[in-house]
């Protein structure tokens, strides 16, 4: 994902200068000693009661008052500056941009509303924004299910149109990659599940799961690369493909391939295990829904077919042994007995898979690999005098995603770590309220991306999933 950064201290990040979020969100206060930095009521993009009675409860129980006030910042931060919602032809339709940039990614906006699932049996317009979601993002499945982030304007030509790719109007970039096909099924399977709604899942809807089912069989290149390919003019390795745009060759083990990660950098060994865990959990989802909703028994049977040739892979292959750690589930590998030991922040992650529902916490492999990724071992993993975490190639060495230390709080079973996680989330938020992309393992004032409304958003779910949940780790 290619994004506008501001970052304090910027001489050592090429002279890029702060935005002060501040100048974003300004206010007076309403919280004793902190300011409001979250949008005034009157300008807010979508308001919902139920989360807004959230929030009251939280910030009434919860006596620690800069949780309560990043809570209050954070948590509606997608619904206060990222949605557009309307109704075109008689049904819900929401775009929804990442923050500081005017585009719409299959996986952020899936993310971004998850945490609002909670509350959409009693909140109708809720319920109708996310139904919204999953009619937009149906529509961009079906314009193109190479692409991973599209405009608002269907005819727009953005800045990457000239990508050597098959770039077409209304396409904002088009890396490929598992997870923005995985995330949309995640959202809608949960939605039905929650809601009993099947008004979102029509023959349009049926179309975009085929069209799915047709890319992950095309990138389990068994017998040609498949027609995508990728290159971009740039000096970012991370952000082009090799060998034509083709990437470096796999063995057909039944795994699928992922040119990008959800950090939108290249892969590079195209079988990314923590994509392929996600691409099984979704397949079967989107069985169970074409099976008791469209009622199509071949398109269940492929479906159901391809999640367990993809498992079986990932127990065949994904599995190596660390001289430290013992058996791990690497990061990539090519099916040539390569394989890249590594974690990256976003999600999916191999730290992430639980909160996926692509593997059980105690699952011993994965427990070793949590303590791997944790660790040292892990070469982007980094520990500082403000905290300590996981970042990635995307925005450099030494920059700590919080989205990391969130997800290690949301997978963890342990009431200290968790609380841990948060103490460290609550005080490298740099003095702004909010979450960031990044942040510097010694200082948080030096971070990337004041306005990153997944970051925030999914803080939001894990101060609101402890308070229902763990509450004495908040009111004490």
């Amino acid at each position: 994902m290619q994004r506008r950064t501001f970052i304090r201290n910027s001489a050592m990040f090429g002279g890029l200068t702060l935005i002060n979020p501040s100048d974003l969100f300004a206010g007076t206060s309403t919280i004793e000693g902190f300011p409001i930095v979250r949008t005034l009521k009157a300008n807010r993009n979508f308001q919902s009661e139920s989360v807004e009675k959230a929030i009251a409860e939280f910030t009434k129980n919860v006596k620690d008052q800069e949780l309560a006030w990043l809570f209050n910042n954070c948590f509606p931060n997608t619904l206060d500056t990222t949605v557009t919602f309307s109704m075109k032809n008689s049904r819900p339709d929401t775009y929804v941009i990442t923050g500081d940039i005017d585009a719409m990614w299959l996986r952020d906006s899936s993310a971004q509303v998850w945490p609002y699932m909670a509350f959409v049996a009693k909140d109708k317009q809720l319920k109708d924004l996310i139904a919204g979601v999953i009619n937009r993002q149906t529509q961009y499945i079906l314009k193109d299910p190479y692409a991973n982030a599209f405009y608002n304007d269907a005819d727009k030509k953005g800045e990457w149109t000239t990508d050597l790719t098959d770039m077409k109007p209304g396409v904002h970039e088009r890396k490929y990659e598992i997870d923005s096909l995985c995330y949309p099924i995640r959202l809608a399977y949960n939605y039905w599940k929650t809601t009993g709604d099947t008004a979102p899942f029509d023959a349009e809807w049926k179309k975009s799961i085929e069209a799915i089912l047709k890319v992950f069989k095309e990138q389990q290149q068994k017998t040609s690369k498949g027609p995508y390919h990728f290159q971009r003019e740039t000096a970012k390795a991370t952000d082009t493909r090799a060998l034509e745009g083709y990437g470096y060759p796999v063995n057909p083990v039944g795994l699928i391939c992922s040119a990008f990660r959800p950090s939108d950098d290249a892969t590079v060994f195209s079988f990314l295990v923590p994509s392929n865990f996600f691409a099984v959990v979704s397949l079967k989802q989107a069985s169970e829904m074409i099976r008791e909703i469209s009622k199509d028994a071949k398109l269940v049977a492929e479906l159901k077919e391809l999640s367990t040739e993809v498992s079986q892979a990932l127990k065949d292959h994904a599995v190596v042994n660390h001289p430290k750690h013992g058996k791990i589930y690497a990061f990539e590998i090519d099916g040539f007995g390569n394989h890249l030991l590594m974690d990256d922040a976003n999600v999916p992650s191999l730290l992430s898979l639980p909160y996926l529902d692509a593997i059980d916490s105690k699952d011993p492999i994965y427990q070793n690999t949590r303590n791997f990724v944790w660790s040292k071992e892990n070469p982007f993993f980094f520990k500082g005098t403000a905290a300590e975490g996981i970042g990635g190639p995307h925005v450099g060495m030494d920059m700590i995603w919080p989205m990391s230390i969130t997800m290690r709080a949301l997978t963890s079973t342990n009431k200290q770590e968790i609380k841990d996680c948060i103490t460290m989330l609550k005080a490298t938020h740099g003095n702004t309220g909010f979450m960031h992309e990044s942040f510097h393992k010694d200082d948080p004032k030096n971070f990337s991306r004041p306005w990153f409304a997944w970051s925030n958003t999914l803080f939001g779910e894990l101060l609101w999933d402890t308070y229902k949940n763990h509450p004495e780790l908040l009111t004490k």
